[in-house]
């Protein structure tokens, strides 16, 4: 790991060698090609070739684009590739949310397609839009892999980050299996896979993690198992969300210092004293038909608000509580 490289420098214990016997650069072309392959192991290829799918492929272009148009037409999908060319230069703003996939919501509706599917520039993230042109967004790309996943295998665990909505535990709990609950980031997803022995995890940003493939988020692992689950299903995909559904998530950033973000989370703690608290990384307040999580940001004098609940009006009435404390805090 990086500590044992770290201590091997500072201890000098390496040898050197001569620049003239350094080895020879070698490239590997085949690398997409080995991924596709490793991502159609754990795939329904021969379910999902019968359907024939017509799947639009926005790739932002980003270094996605050609394998998982690789992928697609390895599992008989007719592809509608646009933004594909992995220039670097984005054809739109990259973050995979709503107000930057108009346009892919437009072709999915002018093409009529099954499916729209959205990678971010480095291709580890995946947001859906459904038959209708709906954004269903990138939340429901972990719940619905995690669906595919625990209808082939009952029980079971996975992982996800706090942040993360409360589908995965609801497609968890009627498969018989548990959710463990990370701090953010892929990493700390990725390490408590490993030890735990995980089948499915993520991140509710769209990030699929399958340890079959590797320990890391990939799009394609995510196009693979929603694809999968629609042909096993024989539903489409805004169906499956809507079956999934019911969730309202609103998030907020606001500015909190480190003595101000202490002093909300202590009047949080007192104000939210019914809810399960889980501190691993800031708070989150779990409540029957919902929950808040809190946290601060590491690199900007900032806090992060979540609130999850069913409906909208439950969702709006956290988010103002938490308002109401943030406002008593910071005037």
């Amino acid at each position: 790991d990086a500590e044992t490289i770290r201590r091997m420098y500072f201890d000098k214990a390496f040898s050197t060698v001569a620049s003239a016997d350094c080895g020879q650069v070698r490239q590997d072309t085949r690398a997409n090609e080995v991924h596709v392959a490793k991502v159609l192991a754990i795939a329904a290829v021969d379910a999902v070739a019968r359907r024939r799918y017509k799947v639009v492929l926005d790739s932002v272009n980003g270094a996605g684009g050609p394998a998982g148009k690789q992928l697609l037409a390895a599992l008989g999908c007719e592809v509608v590739a646009v933004n594909d060319a992995p220039t670097g230069l984005f054809a739109h703003t990259p973050e995979p949310i709503e107000a930057n996939l108009r346009e892919l919501c437009d072709v999915v509706t002018s093409h009529k397609t099954d499916i729209g599917l959205a990678q971010d520039p480095d291709a580890d993230r995946l947001a859906i839009v459904d038959e209708n042109g709906r954004y269903i967004g990138e939340e429901f790309t972990l719940a619905l892999a995690a669906r595919y996943v625990f209808n082939r295998q009952s029980g079971g665990t996975a992982a996800a980050n706090l942040s993360t909505s409360r589908m995965i535990d609801d497609i968890a709990a009627a498969a018989g299996a548990t959710v463990i609950r990370t701090p953010v980031g892929e990493a700390n997803v990725a390490e408590a896979m490993v030890k735990n022995h995980c089948i499915i995890g993520g991140e509710g940003n769209g990030g699929v993690i399958d340890l079959r493939v590797g320990p890391v988020r990939d799009s394609l692992v995510g196009m693979a198992l929603v694809l999968s689950l629609m042909a096993q299903t024989g539903k489409t995909v805004g169906q499956l969300a809507d079956e999934i559904g019911g969730y309202v998530m609103l998030k907020d950033k606001f500015r909190a210092d480190g003595d101000q973000a202490g002093r909300i989370l202590d009047a949080a703690k007192e104000a939210f004293a019914e809810a399960r608290l889980d501190m691993t990384d800031g708070c989150r307040f779990d409540f029957p038909d919902g929950w808040i999580h809190l946290r601060t940001s590491n690199t900007e004098p900032v806090m992060r608000s979540i609130v999850e609940a069913r409906g909208r009006d439950a969702a709006q009435g956290y988010a103002k509580r938490v308002n109401e404390i943030r406002g008593r805090v910071t005037g």
